[in-house]
């Protein structure tokens, strides 16, 4: 199956405009963030893949056309194929189309997937059949002036109830994550 670019569907458009992708790729720019894998967000990856008991988590900055993972943690016997079709190595980027993250940053709250099937605008996102993934839970990276930066998420291959508990660890973890990215581009300092 393949993917075609967004377009309509019955009124929807499966990924949403958005207007602030400019402002926010040079918000991010003054950060020090989002262009480069980071391995201390590789780790913050680590631990909310461990959190959440799933084999996927990111920290994933969206830009105009792509979005980049700067901090990835996925399951070493299952490399994740790159989005060119290239061999099994793991691809920081997709195309801002794919995936579920887009929509959360245009909307600027957590989105909570138990199965990515039931839900029309969803179900036939590139990730799905491409990379295999069921259910999903993320959340935006606000920061002090109410821009979505990115996101905070965990992803899995069987449909899942994350809970309550499940969407409330993850806003807490990304307030957490980017007060850090602040406080670390005020000061000067890594994460």
């Amino acid at each position: 199956m393949s993917y075609e670019p967004p377009r309509p569907v019955r009124g929807l458009l499966l990924t949403p405009e958005d207007r602030e992708a400019p402002a926010r790729v040079q918000r991010l720019r003054r950060l020090g963030v989002g262009q480069h894998p980071d391995a201390e967000l590789d780790a913050f990856a680590d631990h909310l893949a461990r959190l959440a008991g799933a084999p996927y988590a990111m920290v994933n900055f969206i830009g105009e056309r792509r979005q980049f993972f700067a901090g990835l943690s996925v399951p070493a016997a299952t490399p994740v194929p790159r989005a060119d079709g290239g061999g099994p190595e793991c691809d920081r980027t997709l195309p801002r189309d794919h995936g579920f993250c887009p929509h959360v940053v245009v909307r600027r709250k957590a989105l909570v997937l138990e199965d990515v099937r039931d839900y029309p605008r969803f179900a036939g996102n590139p990730v799905v059949d491409e990379y295999g993934i069921r259910s999903y839970l993320g959340a935006p990276l606000l920061d002090g002036t109410g821009m979505a930066l990115g996101t905070v998420c965990a992803a899995d291959v069987t449909p899942r109830a994350w809970g309550r508990e499940g969407l409330e660890t993850i806003k807490a973890l990304a307030a957490d994550l980017l007060a850090r990215i602040e406080r670390g581009a005020r000061d000067g300092l890594p994460l």
